[in-house]
């Protein structure tokens, strides 16, 4: 999910000689509060009457996907005679920042809203049908995950903008020194573990309150066939022999093949682990490997990437989406629209996936076939994971599910079970937590 080491974390640069000013200090998802980063773009003559379009969006963890998105917005003031302004903040800050606008009815033109927080801010937010629809038509349809995040209630509540595929990324040089295959399933995963452990190279999956811990719970729980909560999307169904099944898996995986740290791990926990050349396996987004490219570390030739693991019940991945909003309190809607519709058009969209160095995978199935994707040894199962990539909470997506995802329930549930706590009283706490939810 994500976020790479500290040369991520600055990517304070002039875009198009237009930046007017900056404050520094941009961190990964679960680091310390950050300050905001603001860049106003505006046109070589401004008046007291011309608009202003503001956009915040989240740290993200390619510093060029950003420095890209500035670029881009820099040219659409110009294009458009306005004044964009671009925001960043840490994701962790988001909530509160998205609530006092709320409160005030005052803010952001355009927001950035991971997963299904489009369900949790519906009443807020903008019908922009008619630009996810057309966007859509343009270029082959929305993967069922982004329509699961963001169709709310017949309509569409933002617009999928991209996501983050979780892949396995492990040592090449390890596993064939061991005689090792690439694992095709959890349960190789943890044999491969296993003997790796014993040499001094762990796996590494976050046990622990932060994104990956749950983008890759999803993914294990409906490997082995659970789910948290009925199609009806309000009736308990953690409790089942699959469930179990899991939270076993990840007891073994804990006691057999990973050390005590995954407990504690933020969402750079895993990338850092993985680039120290400690860790044997992960699973993550692409980040790990393009910034073992960029620092030019002798580790990314050593670095293997695929797809990610099955289960019993096949290969099910959870992936961290993100799309653009729009408030209903925004004073320049169209323009918002206008501004979203320009990211898309293809050589802007192209051009900024190409930026994040494939990091930023996209949700429109026209864009499978990208050069960086295609071309790639390594990044080519990037686009393929789709077809097995569900929203959180599938087989239902709504508020509850994200309200659970933002509670870390399901990770603090394996937890409680890798440290000693039953498998049948973890689940009956994380059901305990689950109904506080429903019933509120």
């Amino acid at each position: 999910m994500h976020p790479g080491l500290m040369n991520r974390r600055q990517f304070i640069k002039k875009a198009s000689g237009i930046l007017v000013g900056a404050l520094v200090g941009a961190h990964s998802r679960t680091s310390p509060p950050a300050p905001s980063l603001s860049f106003l773009f505006r046109p070589s003559r401004v008046y007291a009457s011309t608009p202003e379009l503001r956009l915040l969006t989240y740290n993200h963890f390619v510093p060029a996907s950003n420095e890209k998105l500035k670029e881009q917005a820099a040219r659409f003031a110009g294009e458009q005679g306005i004044v964009v302004r671009v925001d960043t903040l840490d994701a962790p800050q988001m909530p509160a920042k998205w609530a006092a606008e709320i409160q005030a009815q005052a803010g952001h033109d355009v927001v950035w809203l991971p997963v299904a927080t489009p369900w949790l801010y519906a009443e807020h937010l903008m019908d922009v049908s008619d630009i996810a629809e057309k966007i859509e038509g343009d270029h082959g349809g929305w993967y069922p995950f982004a329509r699961d995040n963001d169709f709310v209630k017949g309509s569409w509540k933002a617009v999928p903008w991209f996501w983050e595929s979780f892949v396995g990324l492990y040592r090449e040089d390890l596993f064939e020194q061991a005689g090792l295959s690439v694992p095709q399933t959890w349960e190789d995963v943890l044999n491969a573990g296993r003997v790796l452990k014993k040499q001094g190279h762990p796996v590494g999956i976050p046990v622990s309150p932060c994104t990956n811990a749950y983008t890759t719970f999803w993914s294990i729980l409906w490997g082995f066939g659970g789910k948290v909560l009925e199609a009806d999307g309000k009736t308990l169904a953690l409790s089942s022999p699959e469930t179990e099944a899991a939270l076993e898996y990840y007891k073994n995986l804990y006691q057999d093949a990973m050390e005590p740290e995954v407990l504690n791990w933020d969402d750079a926990g895993n990338n850092k682990y993985l680039l120290s050349g400690k860790g044997c396996w992960i699973h993550n987004a692409i980040s790990p490997y393009i910034t073992a490219v960029e620092k030019k570390m002798p580790l990314a030739d050593k670095m293997g990437v695929h797809l990610s693991p099955a289960g019993p019940a096949g290969r099910h991945i959870g992936v961290y989406a993100h799309a653009l909003g729009i408030w209903k309190f925004s004073k320049n809607q169209e323009l918002a629209k206008s501004f979203i519709s320009y990211l898309f058009q293809p050589e802007n969209y192209t051009e900024w996936i190409l930026a994040s160095g494939g990091y930023n995978t996209s949700p429109l199935r026209g864009y499978e076939n990208l050069s960086i994707w295609v071309d790639h040894p390594k990044f080519k199962i990037l686009p393929q994971q789709a077809q097995f990539a569900h929203a959180d909470g599938w087989p239902v997506t709504n508020g509850y599910i994200q309200r659970i995802d933002d509670l870390f329930i399901l990770p603090n549930m394996a937890a409680k079970v890798v440290t000693g706590t039953s498998v049948k009283a973890a689940i009956a706490w994380a059901e305990g937590e689950i109904k506080k939810i429903l019933e509120a």
